[in-house]
C-alpha cells in the first residue's frame, strides 16, 4: 500500500519496535510484525497485531510495571 505520511514510499512487510506509554509506564515490545514504509520507515499494524499489544501492556501496567521490554514474538509464537 501507499504510505499515507508521505505519500512516496510502498510499505512491505517488516519487523519493529512499539513503544506504548500510559501515565508513568512505559511498555516497548521488539520484533513486532508490520507493514513497513520503504521509503519514511513509518509503521502500520493490523488490527490483531494492535489488540495483541494493548492486551499485553495493559496486563504489565496491572502488574505494576513502570518499564518493560518484551519480544513480541515469545507470547504470540511468531518468530522475527
Amino acid at each position: 500500500m501507499k504510505c499515507v505520511i508521505c505519500k512516496q514510499g510502498e510499505t512491505k512487510p517488516g519487523w519493529v519496535t512499539v513503544t506504548l506509554t500510559r501515565g508513568d509506564a512505559t511498555v516497548i515490545f521488539k520484533g513486532v510484525p508490520a507493514e513497513v514504509c520503504e521509503n519514511c520507515g513509518e509503521y502500520y499494524l493490523s488490527d490483531e497485531v494492535t489488540d495483541e499489544l494493548l492486551k499485553r501492556a495493559d496486563a504489565s501496567i496491572r502488574s505494576g510495571s513502570e518499564l518493560e521490554v518484551l519480544r513480541y514474538a515469545s507470547a504470540t509464537g511468531v518468530g522475527s
